[in-house]
Parts: C-alpha cells; structure tokens; sequence
C-alpha cells in the first residue's frame, strides 16, 4: 500500500461522525476522489462490508433495480446472497465487478478503486466481444464478420 493511500483512508477516518463509531455502526467509504461517511455498516469476522442498499447511490453511482445493480445504461445481476435485509455487500460487489479495495477495519474505513466496467475500453469504444453461434444450418457465423454493420442479436434461453 503506497503512504499515500494510508494517509487518505486516515484522513478519511476523521471524517467519520463520531457518535456512529463511538456506537459501532458507522464507517467511511472513498471511492472516486469522495469520502461518503455512512451512519450504519455491518462487518463480519472476513471483513465483508455490508451496507445499506439505500447508501449504494451515494457511494459508487449504482442503484438496486429488479434487474440488478444499475448505473446510466449498466446493469450488473446481483444474487439474493450478496442482500440481507435492507443491507447490500459492498465487497462482494466489488469483486464481481473486477474492483479492488483496501480496508482498515479498525478506523472503519474502506477505500475502493475504480470499477472496470464503468471505466473500461469497452464502454468507450462500444465494441461487443466477439461472439460465434451456429446459424440455421449449424455453420458457425463470428459477430466479427458483420463489423461495420448494425446487428440485432437476439439471445434466448430456456431456463
């Protein structure tokens, strides 16, 4: 971890209102040059940080939708496991998003980096991945082939 960093997430600890620590529920989160001071998180003995689904707007620009974690025209699919309650796990999110994070657990602070997803080359070129699928007569036919074109690719499943 870089002094810089340390000194951040210090800082940050300060910030933090002082009866939330003092009661044990609250903790800082930084994230994208902010710190977002929260009045309730829940923690577990693997550091797992839980917190509020109401507070995740505030913390990275995400809000919970029937279809997932969504965020302008992103939508991320969440399982039942990473929401107890009212609460969401934010390291697990995090995780499944390709985000790193750092934690000091006894400041309750948790600084998280940028989320690759939102940051990455895909959203700025708009390139899909490169897909094959058989057509109609089973020859397999790459989503490279129609570059330059517009597709509709229509995907269905039966579960």
């Amino acid at each position: 971890m870089k002094r810089r960093d340390v000194l951040w997430t210090l800082g940050a600890a300060a910030m933090v209102p002082s009866a939330a620590l003092a009661q044990g529920r609250g903790g800082t989160v930084l994230y994208d040059s902010r710190a977002v001071a929260l009045t309730r998180i829940d923690t577990d003995a693997s550091g797992t940080l839980w917190v509020l689904k109401s507070d995740l707007p505030r913390i990275n620009g995400f809000e919970l939708k029937p279809q997932g974690a969504c965020r302008a025209d992103i939508c991320i699919p969440i399982p039942r496991a990473m929401m107890r309650g009212d609460l969401f796990n934010l390291t697990a999110f995090a995780g499944r998003v390709g985000q790193k994070f750092i934690a000091d657990a006894s400041a309750r602070v948790w600084s998280f980096g940028e989320i690759p997803v939102v940051q990455g080359a895909y959203l700025e070129s708009r390139i899909a991945p490169d897909v094959e699928v058989p057509d109609r007569k089973g020859r397999p036919v790459r989503l490279s082939q129609f570059r330059g074109k517009k597709v509709l690719l229509v995907t269905w499943a039966s579960w």
